[in-house]
């Protein structure tokens, strides 16, 4: 499972002209599901986004997670992040997990989000997405729940 994780002044997300999830204060996370990923894959991811202390505190200093500030989280599938393109110039997409596969442990990880006290936006599955994001700072990170970077 990969992840590029965002922290935010705001995000939010809109289908077919409708807003479907939008955040305050918090982190915006693109997650990408991967063929070979499962529930502990998604438990992972979780648990990173929710204690990753990239907040700062009263020092200034990036020492406190979405969760000790009480932030949001916009949670938006985006299968693009398992993109090769490593040869020619169309990425392949061969090892993206299938939709329904996708769906269920990006559904899983908004959950476990949820249960750990995190108020979550996602985005609508398997849909054309306007996604906007206040990138904050800005920091982006990457994730990924093989470690492979």
């Amino acid at each position: 499972m990969r992840a590029v994780v965002q922290r935010v002044s705001k995000g939010q997300v809109t289908v077919e002209g409708q807003i479907a999830g939008a955040v305050g204060p918090g982190l915006v996370v693109l997650l990408g599901v991967g063929q070979d990923d499962t529930e502990e894959d998604a438990r992972y991811i979780a648990d990173k986004i929710a204690n990753l202390r990239i907040f700062t505190d009263v020092q200034g200093k990036m020492n406190l997670s979405v969760l000790d500030t009480k932030g949001e989280v916009l949670v938006v599938s985006q299968f693009t992040l398992y993109g090769d393109c490593r040869n020619g110039r169309r990425p392949g997409y061969s090892e993206a997990a299938p939709p329904d596969t996708a769906n269920r442990l990006y559904e899983r990880v908004v959950a476990i989000l949820n249960e750990m006290g995190l108020k979550t936006a996602t985005g609508k599955f398997q849909t054309t997405m306007l996604v906007e994001i206040q990138n904050h700072g800005p920091v982006t990170l990457l994730l990924d729940s093989k470690k492979v970077f």
